[in-house]
């Protein structure tokens, strides 16, 4: 996205930006200038607008459905379901020019397990600022939602929240973190907006993409990953199948999640529940690695084990399972440097 403009130019649109006045600057160019200089410069002042300032366009809008794979394949450490579900799912519904609904993914484990960081994933591999973009939103349970006397008003501010976001961008994402601790009911005031609707109020959401980030549903996920281990079968072996239907009703029923008895579930609104197995020490150990590149250190597996050995694991005596997963390592790291 590289722009090369005249020296004189460059010199007058320099002065513009740094002056905060862009937009104001391009405004007078249209009023005041006249014939073909003015028409020239007010489509440069058009384009450099939206060179800087973030746009619902392809400009700052492009999926990368090989630059998803690519991270998937080899930043996500121990998820083969989640990675496969997600990669088919993101990429069938951003290759749909016409989608009958917006995507709505739940995404349950334990924590440290990558749920947050897969959303992450998805971010950067369609919106040019990532997880930073002007239409990514990210709400969390105890920061955003945190008395249940207001949840009327959580509704309310919710509903216009969405409404007015996606008016302005069609392809907007919203990310619900701690779903676990949301209050139940909550999201089925979004419930129009997930569901199968040419548009409401002049407004369509077919675009858009909901994901909810929960650690309901753990348990039984850890359960049928231990026992795939004591009967000696593989870990690759687990599929989709043997976890997602038991999930969604786990979390439909279960206390402590914010889609217990959700008509987003009844009226089978969310399109895929994707479970995060709980990682092994192998894959603590490459979690490890990576934190040590990404903080500038040469990763080294002495340090790395040294740090996994003080981890705490499940079954207690066999320690095969990471309790807190990946969570830990970011923060503990420079004590075992």
């Amino acid at each position: 996205m590289n722009v090369r403009l005249p020296r004189t130019w460059t010199t007058v649109l320099h002065l513009i930006v740094i002056s905060g006045l862009i937009v104001e600057a391009i405004e007078r160019v249209h009023l005041a200038a006249a014939g073909t200089g003015a028409a020239v410069l007010g489509t440069v002042g058009r384009k450099l607008y939206h060179y800087l300032y973030e746009t619902c366009d392809e400009n700052w809008l492009n999926f990368n459905a090989a630059g998803l794979k690519n991270d998937l394949d080899r930043k996500l450490y121990g998820q083969h379901v989640a990675a496969q579900v997600i990669l088919k799912a993101v990429t069938g519904f951003m290759n749909n020019k016409n989608p009958k609904k917006p995507l709505v993914l739940s995404l349950h484990g334990s924590t440290g397990t990558g749920k947050t960081f897969v959303s992450q994933l998805i971010a950067e591999n369609i919106y040019i600022q990532g997880i930073k973009s002007n239409f990514v939103h990210l709400f969390t349970a105890t920061a955003h939602f945190p008395h249940d006397a207001h949840i009327d008003k959580y509704k309310t501010h919710l509903q216009e929240w969405i409404r007015g976001n996606v008016s302005i961008c069609p392809r907007s994402m919203f990310i619900f973190d701690e779903m676990d601790k949301m209050h139940p009911g909550l999201m089925d005031s979004i419930k129009p907006y997930l569901d199968f609707s040419d548009n409401l109020d002049g407004v369509s959401y077919r675009q858009a993409i909901f994901i909810f980030l929960s650690n309901a549903g753990g348990e039984m996920i850890n359960e049928v990953t231990v026992k795939f281990w004591r009967d000696g079968r593989d870990r690759e072996e687990i599929q989709l199948r043997d976890l997602e239907t038991e999930l969604s009703q786990s979390v439909f029923s279960n206390e402590g999640s914010g889609l217990r008895n959700s008509v987003l579930i009844d009226k089978k609104l969310v399109d895929f529940f994707v479970p995060f197995l709980p990682l092994e020490y192998k894959h603590v150990i490459q979690c490890g690695l990576a934190e040590m590149a990404s903080q500038g250190f040469t990763p080294t597996n002495i340090v790395i084990k040294r740090m996994a050995d003080d981890l705490i694991f499940f079954p207690k005596e066999e320690r095969v399972f990471s309790v807190q997963g990946c969570k830990l390592i970011a923060n503990k790291l420079h004590f075992y440097i």
